[in-house]
């Protein structure tokens, strides 16, 4: 890496506005580049500057369509490295396959390993990447990987509503330690949901609720919501114990079809998402608030350039 050189940012085509913002922030243009998909469905991709002996970072998420996007990625990667660019940074601001971390049945593919080793294979030399649902994937990886959250820009959001209160909820006990740290944050504390998923069909229902949530405040905390159908039963599940208002908050707002209706029709009052996640499969309820992350990528983007610490931008 050399410091003294531009950063070049290549902003793929799954997240457009996020590669944008982060450019705006860091006042510097996208690098020049094209993608092509042709009639049969083939993915072309072409860097139209020089970026020889430059660090090169990639701003393309792993999000629908997620094996599209994948694909273009690791096409983005190769083209850097032949190109000849210094080192080459995946910017993943969503990794849908981070859910897929284990085999846990049999006869299965551990699919983010294999996306791992497929992005090493291509000669990607670190990773970027917010809130992974697994954090132990980093593991998959031989190259660094550096792991972002959003706490701070959600927990600031909220702050200025200035609820009285509140309590910070998980809707399962996998999420809890987080929960925990936005409680910390937001000096409040902490109730747990127990969640309970008995196949592949992204229902879930939440059973019990552990803590006093009565003339309470209730913002839950997630990592990722696709139907939606988590954060209902657990917003019905406190509402059922008497609590006020409910909001909630979520770093990766997929929504697939069907959600907005439910947020719609729901008890929540608001639902706080950022802008990890570009691709809409329909309108967003009013009671969506989108957030952006673009400032803390940047400021990543600029630390490691500079050969400067991540972890300081994201204390725990």
């Amino acid at each position: 890496m050399n410091p003294d050189l531009p950063i070049k940012v290549i902003v793929g085509t799954s997240n457009p506005g996020l590669g944008k913002k982060l450019c705006e922030t860091m006042n510097i243009d996208p690098c020049k580049s094209e993608v092509i998909e042709f009639s049969e469905g083939n993915t072309f991709v072409r860097i139209l500057e020089n970026v020889r002996g430059r660090d090169v970072y990639i701003v393309q998420g792993v999000s629908y369509p997620v094996d599209r996007n994948f694909m273009e990625l690791l096409f983005w990667v190769d083209a850097a490295k032949l190109a000849s660019a210094a080192q080459v940074t995946a910017v993943i601001p969503f990794f849908s396959y981070a859910k897929a971390d284990k085999k846990d049945e049999p006869r299965v593919s551990i699919r983010a390993r294999v996306c791992a080793d497929a992005l090493e294979a291509a000669g990607v030399d670190r990773v970027l990447t917010m809130d992974l649902h697994s954090p132990q994937i980093q593991g998959f990886f031989k190259r660094p990987v550096d792991h972002m959250n959003a706490r701070s820009i959600i927990c600031e959001y909220i702050q200025t509503k200035n609820l009285d209160n509140l309590v910070v909820a998980s809707a399962d006990v996998g999420y809890g330690k987080n929960a925990f740290k936005f409680s910390d944050r937001l000096k409040v504390p902490t109730v747990i949901g127990n969640k309970i998923r008995v196949d592949h069909s992204e229902t879930a229902q939440v059973w019990n609720v552990v803590g006093d949530v009565k003339d309470k405040n209730v913002l839950i905390v997630d990592d990722i919501v696709f139907t939606g159908g988590s954060l209902i039963s657990m917003t019905e599940a406190v509402k059922a114990m008497g609590a006020k208002k409910v909001y909630a908050a979520v770093t990766h707002g997929v929504l697939t079809p069907g959600a907005t209706k439910k947020i719609d029709e729901s008890s929540l009052e608001e639902l706080v998402i950022t802008d990890t996640v570009e691709y809409r499969f329909q309108d967003l309820s009013p009671k969506v608030k989108v957030l952006s992350v673009a400032g803390s990528f940047a400021n990543a983007i600029k630390s490691i350039h500079e050969y400067k610490s991540i972890s300081k931008l994201f204390p725990e």
